[in-house]
């Protein structure tokens, strides 16, 4: 979670002026506060998050305490297999997050059926991603979600169309997870390369090979 400040400063002249930050690191706000009420001539300072939330000084640091304990800075890769042969699906996601000072890593496939193209085992793929974040308590959050599907990706940010019924109905659920979870997402489309973690998660569970973890990671 990134923060910014907004304040008024008392200047030595008889106006005040308002000043706002651009956003940094949740772990810095304290350190950049102290700074400027060591002016003393800082006045109605405001905490602002990525989400639009705001608080005071005195609320911020008590909700600081609890942010420790809530997983952020979380970055999200997907990838969805499809065999048209045996028409199953394989899906691979890769999740990273900081929780208490540490980093973590999630890491799980999953092998699909009834799924009817790639494009499917691709929203498939998300779906499952979204409820691994829900698993793991990530509520009213910034997101960055990471795939090298372009039509998932722009279709869900509402820049192409989707005409095929099957899905469609993918796109709705993963709609309103996100609109339950309260999540503000930047997607990224990526270049199947930049995606191999996720890409060889999907291609194993399609293999036959399961995978789910969490580890923290150095």
């Amino acid at each position: 979670m990134e923060m910014k400040l907004k304040f008024k400063y008392a200047s030595k002249t008889a106006s005040s002026i308002w000043f706002e930050s651009n956003y940094f690191p949740r772990k810095e706000t304290m350190i950049h506060i102290d700074d400027l009420m060591k002016t003393g001539r800082v006045h109605d300072l405001e905490i602002i998050d990525e989400m639009g939330n705001s608080w005071s000084r005195k609320e911020f640091i008590k909700l600081n305490q609890e942010l420790e304990k809530e997983p952020e800075n979380i970055v999200v890769y997907f990838d969805g297999g499809f065999d048209k042969e045996s028409l199953i699906a394989g899906a691979g996601i890769v999740i990273y997050y900081d929780k208490g000072g540490e980093s973590f890593r999630i890491r799980k496939n999953e092998l699909l059926e009834e799924i009817e193209n790639n494009n499917e085992a691709e929203y498939a793929a998300l779906h499952i991603a979204l409820g691994l974040l829900d698993e793991i308590g990530v509520k009213n959050a910034p997101c960055t979600i990471n795939g090298d599907s372009q039509v998932v990706i722009k279709q869900l940010e509402g820049e192409w169309p989707c005409y095929e019924e099957g899905l469609s109905r993918w796109l709705d659920r993963i709609e309103a997870l996100i609109k339950k979870l309260r999540l503000k997402i930047h997607w990224s489309v990526l270049n199947r390369k930049d995606n191999k973690e996720a890409d060889k998660l999907a291609n194993q569970a399609l293999q036959g090979t399961k995978v789910h973890s969490n580890k923290r990671i150095e």
